[in-house]
This record gives C-alpha cells, sequence and structure tokens, in this order.
C-alpha cells in the first residue's frame, strides 16, 4: 500500500472514532500516531488530522450542501469520514489531483464501507469537485 493510502486510511481512522468521542480528539490522534513507525507519515496524519478538525465546521456544510434529499446527520460514520477527508482535500491540499482524491477515496469507501458506498462517496465527492475546488486545481 502507498505512503498515500496509509495516511489517508490513518487519517480516516481518527475522524472514524471522533465520531463516536467528539471530545477525544487528540487523544483519539495520539492513540492512532503512536503506532506509526515513520516521523514524515506521523506528522502528516497529525497535519490532515488536525486541519480537518480545525475546519470541520465548513467542511460538513459543504458536505451538506451536496448531499441530493439526504441527510447529513444520516449518512454513515464512515462514510461521514471518508467524504470529510475527501471534502478536505478537494478544497484545502492544493498539490494533490482532483482525480487522485476521487480514485483515493472510492477505493476507501470500498475497503470500510458498505456495499454502495463506493458509488455514494463519488458521488458527493464529485459535485463538490465541480462546485468547491480552487481553480488551480484544475491545472496540475
Amino acid at each position: 500500500m502507498s505512503k498515500r493510502r496509509t495516511l489517508r486510511e490513518l487519517v480516516t481512522k481518527v475522524l472514524f472514532q471522533t465520531d463516536f468521542r467528539p471530545n477525544d480528539f487528540q487523544e483519539i490522534l495520539g492513540d492512532v500516531t503512536e503506532k506509526i513507525k515513520g516521523n514524515d507519515l506521523k506528522s502528516e496524519v497529525e497535519r490532515y488530522a488536525k486541519n480537518i478538525w480545525e475546519n470541520k465546521e465548513r467542511i460538513d456544510s459543504i458536505i451538506s450542501s451536496h448531499l441530493l434529499n439526504w441527510d447529513f446527520d444520516r449518512v454513515s460514520f464512515i462514510e461521514r469520514s471518508i467524504l470529510r477527508l475527501g471534502t478536505y482535500e478537494l478544497v484545502y491540499e492544493k498539490d494533490i489531483p482532483i482525480e487522485v482524491t476521487l480514485n483515493e477515496m472510492i477505493e476507501i469507501a470500498k475497503k470500510y464501507g458498505e456495499d454502495d458506498s463506493g458509488k455514494f462517496v463519488n458521488g458527493v465527492l464529485d459535485k463538490i469537485a465541480k462546485t468547491e475546488t480552487p481553480k488551480e486545481k484544475y491545472e496540475i
């Protein structure tokens, strides 16, 4: 598995657990990162998770506005975690191509979610990519 995929899966785990224990973000992040061997990967997981946590309201608002006939609270915790990560990458990470983010989130959704999770995540993130992604990202 690539370093990027490992990063994304670890961040997804932090976000997923935080939905159950929202007051324990630092503890959950510490539990996940203490098992990481490389310092580069550990610092990237921490950076991603903290940035998502700090921008969670805006990220959740973006996701909610792109859910058709669906309420954000009805989205499963795993899909919600993957959508938060994907939205974060699309909107905030300037050097990751849109297609890479979409593909990675679909694969993670297929691995951890329900049978239709990949399609659901793809549909929502595709809409977000078309409306929320900074224009510079279309050039990478």
